[in-house]
């Protein structure tokens, strides 16, 4: 349990030391160009991953305060319930790590702060932060241990 609480902090401080820095150093709304395909950019999403229900009309904030709460709370009492699942294990972190990231904007601000922004060419990926980041890929680690354990059964 503390490696689980443990990582997932050190997940929420990296998340809000980066979005402390975009806020120092990036105008709302400006940008700095990294590579060609990559900006640095300051948005504030009121909604939820990859700006998902951004313009809802501000009941999002109450729901997705509410979601990220309930994952909170939940998930680690799943992990006690599973410690011999490591990739699931290791799922969990990254997803707590990211909700408790997210969750301390959206309490704190009222929306999160995103800053990465991939485009090739003329096709943008929507922004996303270091607290998303996390959640997509502990999802894909719940999907693979998912799958692998249909695989083994």
């Amino acid at each position: 349990m503390r490696k689980l609480i443990g990582m997932s902090l050190l997940i929420m401080i990296l998340d809000q030391i980066t979005k402390l820095l975009v806020l120092k150093f990036i105008a709302l709304n400006g940008y700095i160009s990294i590579f060609s395909f990559l900006k640095l950019v300051h948005f504030q999403n009121s909604g939820a991953a990859f700006s998902f229900l951004h313009n809802a009309g501000g009941w999002q904030r109450y729901f997705l305060i509410a979601i990220s709460s309930i994952a909170v709370t939940w998930i680690p009492f799943y992990y006690v319930r599973n410690k011999n699942k490591p990739i699931l294990l290791a799922g969990l972190l990254f997803i707590l790590g990211g909700a408790l990231g997210n969750l301390v904007d959206r309490i704190r601000l009222g929306y999160v702060i995103d800053f990465i922004y991939l485009h090739i060419d003329e096709w943008y990926w929507p922004a996303f932060n270091i607290a998303d980041s996390s959640i997509c890929i502990g999802a894909g680690l719940l999907l693979y241990d998912a799958y692998k354990r249909r695989l083994d059964d």
